[in-house]
């Protein structure tokens, strides 16, 4: 069996290896260059092609339909889509002969579209997963060839769930694989009524509003927590970065639940909340510091 792969990020890495201790010759892998803006804390597909000696490009989203004609020409049997950034070309997903299938961090119908595993915590959910769909001109629409699950802890972060859900694309994989070998693809309904679609997060969108409730505020700081922009408030003329909360308790008895925002009580510092509850914010900075 050959394959293209277009993936990037942890679970670009690790399904990619997967891919290869499969047995699967890999044509070409297509994957994105570092955004120097960005905090990269994840693998590198790049290195493992470099390692592997697998060839690879690093096209802008322009340049994909230009690459149609070499991968025409690769006819590989599969395409494989994990954790790439660009929408792929229908055209280019026609090259596939068997099909193009893509790796998505949640438990499709559920949380179709950017950052998943983020949105996912954001709506205080108790379980995601990975989803091996078959691409189609929509994103994240496809039939599905296989799922896994995983719990969120209620004081997991967004990279500690995305570790789990990395985990488990790679589990994901490995139980589709002796079908795909075969030139079978396992087909389940994907519900999209059952689902929604959710798009891109700003680094201003982890504004905490103290009028949201305690459970809202925290599960917006799990979400976003470092290595990804933060939550942050404003107090004392600065921005804060709110890196970590707890809602155990126990609180002082002298904290005022009425005042919303920020509060210092005894040498510790609490976030009073619209629903007159606190979160104790357990680790914070200055903005400008990071």
């Amino acid at each position: 069996m050959h394959a293209v792969v277009f993936a990037y990020h942890d679970v670009g890495v690790n399904c990619l290896n997967a891919l290869i201790d499969a047995g699967i010759e890999i044509n070409l892998v297509l994957t994105h260059q570092d955004d120097p803006h960005e905090n990269v804390w994840f693998g590198s597909v790049a290195k493992l092609c470099e390692t592997q000696k697998i060839p690879y490009l690093t096209p802008s989203a322009k340049e994909l339909v230009g690459l149609i004609p070499r991968i025409q020409k690769l006819a590989p049997d599969y395409l494989f889509s994990f954790y790439y950034r660009h929408m792929i070309p229908t055209e280019l997903l026609a090259c596939a002969k068997i099909a193009a299938l893509n790796m998505h961090g949640s438990l499709l119908p559920k949380y179709r579209g950017r950052a998943p595993v983020n949105w996912a915590i954001l709506h205080g959910e108790k379980e995601t997963g990975a989803t091996l769909h078959i691409m189609e001109a929509k994103p994240d629409a496809g039939d599905i060839v296989g799922q896994a699950r995983v719990s969120i802890g209620p004081d997991e972060t967004a990279t500690e769930v995305f570790g789990k859900v990395s985990k488990a694309a790679v589990a994901v994989i490995d139980q589709a694989l002796p079908e795909l070998l075969r030139g079978q693809v396992p087909k389940e309904l994907n519900e999209l009524s059952k689902g929604s679609y959710f798009g891109g997060r700003k680094p201003e969108d982890g504004l905490i509003y103290w009028e949201q409730s305690a459970k809202q505020v925290h599960d917006l700081v799990r979400a976003v927590a470092p290595p990804y922009p933060g939550a942050f408030t404003h107090w004392q003329g600065q921005n804060w970065i709110v890196a970590r909360t707890s809602l155990k308790g126990p609180f002082p008895d002298n904290l005022s639940l009425e005042a919303l925002g920020i509060q210092v009580v005894d040498n510790r510092v609490f976030g009073i909340c619209g629903n007159h509850q606190a979160v104790e914010i357990l680790e914070w900075f200055p903005a400008n510091t990071h």
